[in-house]
């Protein structure tokens, strides 16, 4: 027989279970919302002192670097003619290595934020590129011009390496920073990239 005394045990057990079940999710919810925060806040410093520094040095530096292969109508710096050589050590020495100097500096010092577990060939061969043209600029104020590139190519991979981990990061930042609903809504009908 149905009793009030039952139904209230009933719902005393069921109002604790709920209870329990809310204390449950409330913790659950807390400890993925701290996860996120500090996935956010290590992809923002990776971006804000290490990635984000490089790609715009980079872009910065690629631009210029088109501007002076434009301006002396040529589609590569090398051979660099005698004629071009006093062009060609001015934009060295105000441009690409102040630019360089800025890349190698955050490559050296921030490094514990790269993305990878091993440090990339690509950042190790940019930054001896740059230690080469350090003493080629070095033997120019010797007045020695007997050098004027780097004997350290620059390396092509770098520029790839530095735009895909920006890129990549960015991406990563915008799904941190908006709720699942709004991440799978502009998936399913938000702008297709090519």
């Amino acid at each position: 027989m149905f009793t009030l005394e039952k139904f209230l045990e009933n719902a005393t057990a069921i109002t604790i279970l709920l209870a329990f079940v809310g204390y449950l999710a409330t913790a659950w919810s807390a400890r993925m919302l701290a996860r996120r925060k500090d996935k956010l806040e290590l992809v923002n410093r990776r971006l804000n002192e290490f990635y984000g520094p490089l790609y715009i040095a980079l872009q910065a530096g690629n631009i210029a670097y088109r501007s002076l292969l434009k301006k002396q109508g040529k589609k590569q710096s090398f051979p660099i003619l005698d004629s071009e050589m006093k062009e060609w050590m001015l934009w060295m020495t105000t441009i690409f290595m102040p630019l360089n100097d800025i890349r190698e500096k955050i490559i050296i010092e921030k490094a514990y934020l790269i993305v990878e577990e091993q440090m990339p060939q690509c950042l190790l061969d940019f930054v001896t590129h740059v230690v080469g043209y350090k003493a080629v600029v070095a033997k120019w104020a010797d007045g020695d011009y007997s050098e004027r590139r780097s004997t350290i190519g620059w390396p092509p991979e770098f520029d790839v390496y530095v735009e895909r981990s920006y890129a990549a990061l960015k991406a990563r930042q915008t799904e941190l920073l908006h709720s699942y609903p709004w991440r799978h809504y502009h998936r399913m009908f938000g702008r297709k990239r090519s």
